[in-house]
């Protein structure tokens, strides 16, 4: 198992991380899609127990996965069947605004990290982000945002504090104020937007751990989906478009022949790719997979290594020029 040093926080965690975003199930709130279908939860609990015992084990998970639900899902797994020493177990606070009419109210972000310990079964958080950049549209809860968090942890009940969002740039825009110890951001071989926004640059000037959410596009750039498809509501691929799009599809498919012809050699050549681009330049980063059932955490253990710096040019020019 490969490992990396996540940043200034010290902490050894394998190179991919356990995505738990579709154990939630499909959601809706405010009228759009921000879940995942197809929930199982015997599946996902098998996911879990698995990729304990192959030694996957740095976990997220958010607040809102289906409302608290994947919480609960790994809250119920410690002492029976795995121990909550081994895991690196990280969280969200943010998306829910409560009855509030905005995030990050102090009073719900009091309650929201309490209730998450509860959902875990633990008495502390490892990894706890900011979940968004929405502080305000001049940033006028951003403060109070950030002095809880630091209270959160002088208080013992979080270890490290983290600042995610799906824009590289937001991240970047607030990141000397936030200082948070590990960020997490969009990042695959068709988002450059890790790299031009300068938070690369920041991170590692900075020994900053960094965390890559959609590292396969919901899915997309897997290349399995041969025509147009549509999800049910609740699911947060109907949002987006590719799927939607037959010229987009055709090239996830010629890149997919492209690149297991290149790694005929590697078990899992998709994942070692896509995966194994982010890896290869980024010494402090780590790639989150979702992992839904045991065969999807086999095929992630195969996939921890990072590719050569010039193999990684090949797979992110196929994709951003196919």
């Amino acid at each position: 198992m490969h490992t990396i040093r996540l940043g200034r926080t010290g902490e050894m965690v394998p190179s991919i991380g356990v995505g738990t975003w579709a154990h939630g199930g499909p959601l809706t709130v405010g009228g759009e899609s921000v879940g995942w279908g197809g929930r199982d939860d015997d599946l996902s609990i098998a996911a879990l127990k698995r990729a304990h015992q192959v030694g996957l084990v740095h976990w997220d998970t958010a607040d809102v996965y289906g409302a608290g639900h994947s919480e609960k899902l790994i809250g119920g797994l410690w002492q029976k069947d795995v121990s909550r020493h081994d895991v690196f177990l990280a969280t969200k606070v943010g998306w829910d605004p409560g009855e509030f009419d905005h995030f990050y109210h102090p009073e719900l972000m009091k309650r929201k990290i309490d209730e998450s310990l509860r959902s875990l079964k633990t008495d502390h958080i490892d990894l706890y982000y900011l979940h968004h950049c929405n502080f305000g549209s001049n940033d006028e809860f951003l403060d109070d945002a950030v002095e809880l968090m630091r209270r959160f942890r002088d208080e013992g009940k979080i270890r490290y504090v983290g600042l995610s969002d799906w824009d590289s740039g937001a991240v970047r825009a607030r990141i000397e104020k936030i200082d948070p110890d590990v960020v997490q951001v969009c990042r695959n071989v068709r988002n450059p937007s890790y790299v031009d926004s300068g938070l690369k640059s920041y991170v590692e000037e900075h020994d900053i751990g960094a965390v890559f959410f959609s590292a396969l596009d919901h899915g997309l750039l897997l290349g399995k989906y041969t025509q147009p498809t549509t999800f049910d509501e609740g699911d947060s691929r109907s949002r987006v478009e590719g799927f939607r799009n037959q010229e987009t599809l055709d090239q996830m498919m010629g890149a997919r022949k492209e690149v297991e012809g290149k790694f005929v050699n590697h078990p899992q050549p998709l994942l070692h790719a896509l995966a194994g681009s982010l890896l290869a330049d980024s010494p402090t980063g780590c790639v989150l997979i979702g992992q839904r059932n045991p065969d999807q955490v086999d095929a992630a253990t195969d996939a921890t290594e990072a590719l050569s710096l010039e193999d990684a040019r090949w797979v992110t020019e196929l994709y951003q020029t196919g």
